[in-house]
Parts: structure tokens; sequence; C-alpha cells
């Protein structure tokens, strides 16, 4: 485990003691656990977004369908209204 020394305001670092107190930890373990939250939710997101651009690559196929990218971009674009039809 590595040291880290950080500057903050005054006032922030008297409620990060205050906090830490009030939550049984110190300053230091409530940093290191809020930087590892934050690894945590960036890898989360890096991996939803890889696996939604391969799903998007897989669905689409190469397949245009009748009338050319731009009807496909109408077709995705509609609203049903409940009037379909009539």
């Amino acid at each position: 485990m590595k040291n880290l020394t950080i500057t903050v305001e005054d006032s922030v670092l008297e409620w990060a003691r205050v906090e830490a107190a009030r939550r049984g930890t110190s300053v230091s373990r409530m940093v290191g656990d809020f930087m590892a939250e934050l690894q945590q939710r960036e890898d989360a997101y890096e991996r939803a977004y890889l696996a939604w651009r391969t799903d998007e690559r897989s669905w689409q196929g190469g397949a245009t369908p009748p009338g050319g990218a731009a009807a496909a971009r109408k077709i995705g674009g509609r609203r049903k209204t409940g009037q379909e039809g009539a």
C-alpha cells in the first residue's frame, strides 16, 4: 500500500475528520474507499460501454433495409400514435 499526500481547504479537512469519526474510520481510509469506489464505477462504465458497442455491431449485422440508410433512420425514428393503419 502506498501513501498519498493531498491538499484540501481547512474546512474540508475538518468536515472529513468529523465524518470519519462518525463512520468509525479514518480520513485516510475514507479517501481510499472513495477512490476505490470511483475506480469500480469507471471500470463498470467502460465494460458496459464496450458491451453496448459490441452488441450494436452484432444486431446491425451490416444489412441495410429496403430503401437504404435513410429509410432505416425514418423507421427507427417513427413513433406509434395509435392511428397506424387508419
